[in-house]
């Protein structure tokens, strides 16, 4: 896969790499079900090359006993994992990646045509997300997020499909509850903001591009009120609780820093103010238990946030998501396995979610 420079302008305390495929032909012409395409976002739970880089967990040096041949058989079963979704995804969103070269590494492993591929993180971070795609991308950034002196700890990745007819896929991984819920929340706020502000942007010169938002968001889909509703939170159902909840912030401005999700299709606002962006969310609808299991519970932190454009009759058309619950990615019990880099047993600790849309006749 030969390397490809762009330009960009972005944060100074950001990296970005990404590889290109110069002289291919266009996808959309190889693949025989060009009129449909998949995408897959996982959180493949710590995945590290077989190099000391100085940035690694504890577990994942070789003074640790990890290695080369660890990390192969590593990438051997998680492509042969992915070799067995159906149908293949076209895109796959992945997070706690180490770096470019592992995206890499992965597209060779798959044999699969995922011939562009983009990486990004944080300095001194172990871990970024990263794109595998089959179909061109273009204008890819990288945003950066700071709020009162705490940075989140990836970036938002954001990257135009080249597929038929364009759009844009936000890659996530928002910042943990590790340190309390609401204490992190605000961090998972600034990332929904600068969402907020790109797809305003975006509607300002683009009105027609849809946008999808896919990654371990960190956040349940009905986190306000498995918070009791008690605090804003990033996600907020279009319910009329919520609409009154947040009613001063709409006084004072408009929706600055939280994503509304819906059940309709195409997702509307109801409760909110018309002006409000809103996206349909299929944890609200398609789908049930979770993608994440801890403690005795399900999570539904991994997410497809799919706006209006796909509802209509017209371009790419949203059918529908499913979770990747099945063998090798679940256990006898249909749980995720996390992997243990001292037994080189497990998958992740996330399941997968796999998203399809189809071109309008």
């Amino acid at each position: 896969m030969k390397k490809q420079k762009l330009m960009l302008v972005i944060p100074a305390l950001l990296f970005l790499f990404l590889a290109g495929c110069t002289g291919c032909t266009f996808p959309a012409e190889e693949n025989e079900n060009s009129g449909s395409l998949a995408i897959m976002t996982w959180n493949v739970h710590n995945l590290f090359d077989g190099e000391d880089h100085g940035n690694e967990y504890a577990e994942f040096l070789q003074s640790s006993g990890w290695s080369n041949e660890k990390y192969l058989g590593r990438l051997n079963t998680i492509s042969d994992a992915i070799r067995r979704v159906n149908p293949q995804p076209d895109i796959i969103v992945l997070q706690e990646i180490e770096s470019l070269v592992i995206l890499e590494d992965l597209a060779y492993h798959l044999q699969g045509g995922h011939s562009w591929s983009h990486f990004a993180g944080n300095p001194g971070a172990a871990v970024g997300i990263g794109l595998l795609s089959r179909y061109p991308l273009e204008n890819v950034m990288a945003h950066s997020i700071t709020i009162d002196d705490d940075t989140a700890p990836r970036p938002v990745l954001e990257a135009r499909i080249l597929a038929q007819e364009a759009f844009i896929i936000f890659a996530n991984h928002w910042k943990s509850k590790i340190g309390g819920d609401a204490a992190t929340e605000g961090t998972r706020r600034a990332s929904a903001r600068t969402i907020l502000r790109r797809i305003r942007e975006l509607q300002e010169t683009e009105p027609q591009l849809g946008f999808i938002i896919a990654g371990d968001l960190n956040l349940n889909h009905d986190e306000f009120y498995r918070q009791n509703a008690s605090m804003i939170c990033a996600l907020l159902p279009d319910d009329p609780y919520c609409a009154k909840f947040t009613e001063s912030d709409f006084n004072t401005g408009f929706q600055k820093d939280f994503l509304i999700i819906s059940r309709n299709k195409p997702p509307m606002p109801v409760h909110f103010p018309q002006d409000s962006i809103v996206v349909y969310s299929p944890w609200i609808a398609e789908l049930e238990n979770g993608t994440y299991y801890y403690k005795n519970n399900w999570e539904t932190i991994d997410h497809f946030l799919i706006s209006n454009h796909f509802f209509y009759d017209k371009g790419w058309v949203y059918e529908k998501t499913e979770i990747i619950n099945f063998p090798p990615f679940a256990n006898s019990n249909g749980m995720p396995v996390p992997y243990s880099p001292r037994t080189g047993m497990g998958m992740s600790d996330h399941f997968p979610l796999l998203m399809m849309i189809r071109m309008s006749e």
